[in-house]
């Protein structure tokens, strides 16, 4: 019960924190913000897909796969801006 509860905040936080980048996305047209909303918004999905099967094991490859999908799209993020700052 305890551990339903702590997935479901967590994807509730994650799908918030995707919001709020979506708006700075909307205001800038930065893509580093779009990129960040993104992976936010792949781990609140990942959360409740977690909350809703009756698999609590984290440690199955599709979810893996996702949550490393939605932390190669922060490091995409970070290397673009980076990279287009030098130039």
């Amino acid at each position: 019960m305890l551990n339903t509860m702590l997935i479901g905040a967590i994807a509730m936080a994650s799908l918030v924190i995707s919001l709020f980048f979506l708006r700075f996305w909307k205001s800038t047209r930065d893509r580093f913000f779009l990129y960040f909303a993104m992976a936010f918004a792949l781990e609140g999905v990942h959360r409740v897909l977690l909350g809703i099967t009756s698999l609590q094991n984290e440690d199955a490859p599709a979810y893996y796969l996702i949550r490393l999908t939605a932390y190669a799209l922060i490091l995409f993020a970070i290397i673009q801006k980076n990279r287009n700052r030098k130039r």
